[in-house]
């Protein structure tokens, strides 16, 4: 018995060894945006990925005050348990970064992609570090092409159920489900926003999507169209997409991985959005958004790994 609890206290020392989390900041001028870089054992690493979070209020460990699945977090982890240091943040606007951002009207999606663009430039400047790599998940898919294209200084790409289509065309997809009394306005409203017209009169059905303080923001995201971003991209870039994602359909993936011959399509089989085991019907997919203790998809982490250090 004694022998046992010894053990078991030695693996559990161990583990607590493998990795250091300390704090990692971006500077900007509006405020700094708050991170953490989890180093692996011995610091012993020369390269550094980048982990950029999907939309709305989610911050560096994949959650929001609704929801707490801790995907991003566990990735960092995992990355770093295979010898690979991980920075993750909070972006502008979202938890400890809030104060980065004074009035949610100010915002621009540009503005994620100059951030994005300047915590590559951090860590291709941080001389512990030889190669940079980066990951993004849903629409840090395209933020992270897009500020790759504008710094360099990147040896790979991950991309995570990212999105082939422009954004006005996925939400189009994604309201078609909706009665026509949601739809004809919310069409009505996109028809202006793509124009670059604001909207006044909004619904209080679409207040949450369409309230006027985030329109700006929504018409700066429709200018962007990941195909032509991705076909532009010269490094290594592996697709990753869940068969079960209920947010992102698999043809995103095709689209995306057919846009340049430098990037390679891998599909995993019952991975949802948030990259969990999930079943396939809607409701038990979505309940794993909630479940902060839920692994990740067991065939997730090994060929990213795999693909940034080969």
């Amino acid at each position: 018995m004694k022998i046992h609890l010894i053990l078991a206290f030695l693996l559990f020392s161990l583990a607590t060894v493998a990795q250091k989390e300390e704090s990692y900041n971006l500077k900007t001028e509006t405020g700094n945006i708050l991170g953490k870089l989890i180093l692996p054992k011995k610091n012993e690493t020369k390269t550094v990925a980048l982990l950029i979070q999907g939309s709305g209020p989610t911050d560096m460990n994949g959650n929001n005050t609704m929801m707490q699945n801790n995907s991003l977090k566990f990735l960092a982890e995992g990355l770093a348990e295979n010898g690979i240091a991980v920075v993750r943040f909070d972006k502008r606007g979202v938890a400890s970064s809030i104060g980065a951002i004074k009035k949610e009207e100010d915002l621009r999606f540009d503005d994620y992609i100059n951030d994005v663009s300047d915590w590559i430039e951090l860590l291709s400047n941080d001389k512990r570090f030889e190669r940079v790599v980066v990951l993004g998940h849903s629409e840090g898919s395209l933020l992270g092409a897009t500020a790759i294209l504008k710094t360099g200084h990147v040896s790979k790409y991950v991309s995570l159920a990212g999105i082939g289509e422009p954004a006005y065309v996925t939400i189009r997809k994604q309201l078609s489900a909706q009665p026509e009394s949601i739809t004809e306005p919310a069409y009505n409203i996109m028809d202006e926003l793509e124009k670059g017209n604001t909207v006044k009169d909004v619904p209080p059905v679409l207040i949450s999507v369409f309230r006027p303080s985030v329109q700006p923001y929504i018409i700066s995201w429709f200018k962007y169209d990941p195909l032509k971003i991705f076909a532009q991209l010269e490094i290594p870039t592996l697709i990753v997409q869940g068969t079960h994602d209920v947010q992102v359909e698999t043809v995103n993936a095709k689209l995306l991985a057919d846009s340049n011959p430098l990037c390679t399509e891998l599909l995993i089989e019952g991975m949802n959005h948030i990259l969990k085991d999930a079943p396939e019907d809607r409701a038990g997919n979505l309940a794993t958004y909630s479940q902060k203790d839920l692994p990740l998809h067991k065939d997730l982490l090994k060929p990213i790994v795999d693909f940034i250090l080969k």
